[in-house]
């Protein structure tokens, strides 16, 4: 088990008269990841309306502003549970086995262009024997197709952007993963969370983008970009892309600071509590639908 603390400062200037908020900044609730203790803080005194997705079980926050500043503050300790299995013993899931909540995640999508890319897909990894690794070595080849650029993206570049450009972010990699994936008919779907472990050089620590795949009748982590850990991701948002789980989404004349976040991992071996590390095993933390599979 990991426990993992973390603190997300957020901070606006409304210079209209008012603005809307919809966040989606809190961990998710599943059985896997426990949030055994939060605590929401928002400056202005505006009535907050919460809303967890039954299917995903992200969790959205709304609220209406008023003019000067916000701060919004969320702090929380959670305690997650690793199912970890060999990945040569992983296999892909047949379409006709596929659970009706992962079928949405086999189709393009706004930034996931998979209809353009089946013959590459095909040609690159149609071949290789179905499972866990064939994912993995899409994965790999994603690594070694982007260069990880902060500031080479936007929030309009898609997974052919960054195809054809060969730069991005966390964000543009797990676009261009999920891609290759559903190109080949293997649901994969957009994750965010921190970036618990990146190096330091990359910059202050930040929201973080990786990808679900569903093999197996579980979904498994993956890190396309290779920049974090994923032994100590924190579920936010879970989505088709990036446009599903954006943490803020705004309307109305705001000015934004960048985020500030804080994530630790608590070790104690009496306890149970890991310190999250690279794993050469195949990892999950969403059974998803693995009861009735």
């Amino acid at each position: 088990m990991v426990r993992i603390h973390l603190a997300i400062d957020l901070q606006y200037e409304i210079q209209t008269p008012s603005a809307d908020f919809i966040f989606n900044l809190q961990a998710a609730h599943s059985p896997q990841q426990v949030v055994s203790w939060e605590q929401l803080d928002v400056s202005q005194n505006v009535p907050l309306l919460m809303h967890t997705d039954a299917p995903t079980r992200s969790r959205i926050l709304r609220l209406t502003a008023n003019n000067g500043p916000l701060t919004v503050r969320y702090r929380s300790t959670l305690d997650i549970e690793h199912h970890v299995a060999d990945p040569d013993s992983v296999a892909e899931t047949p379409i006709a086995q596929l659970p009706a909540e992962a079928l949405a995640y086999i189709f393009p999508s706004r930034y996931c262009q998979s209809d353009c890319v089946t013959n590459m897909a095909n040609e690159l990894f149609g071949n290789m024997p179905q499972g866990y690794r064939r994912v993995q070595a899409i994965q790999q080849w994603v690594q070694s197709k982007v260069t990880f650029t902060s500031g080479a993206s936007n929030s309009m570049t898609s997974a052919l952007d960054t195809l054809n450009d060969g730069k991005g972010v966390c964000r543009d990699f797990a676009h261009l993963m999920i891609t290759m994936c559903r190109a080949l008919n293997i649901p994969a779907r957009f994750t965010t969370g921190m970036d618990f472990g990146a190096d330091p050089a990359l910059g202050p620590a930040d929201f973080h983008a990786y990808v679900e795949a569903y093999v197996g009748h579980r979904w498994y982590m993956f890190d396309p970009s290779g920049t974090a850990i994923p032994m100590g991701f924190v579920r936010l948002g879970t989505g088709r892309d990036a446009a599903d789980v954006s943490f803020a989404t705004i309307f109305g004349g705001v000015n934004t600071h960048a985020p500030r976040i804080d994530i630790s991992a608590e070790s104690n071996p009496d306890k149970g509590w890991q310190t999250p590390v690279h794993r050469t095993e195949a990892l999950s933390t969403d059974g998803g639908w693995q009861a009735q599979a």
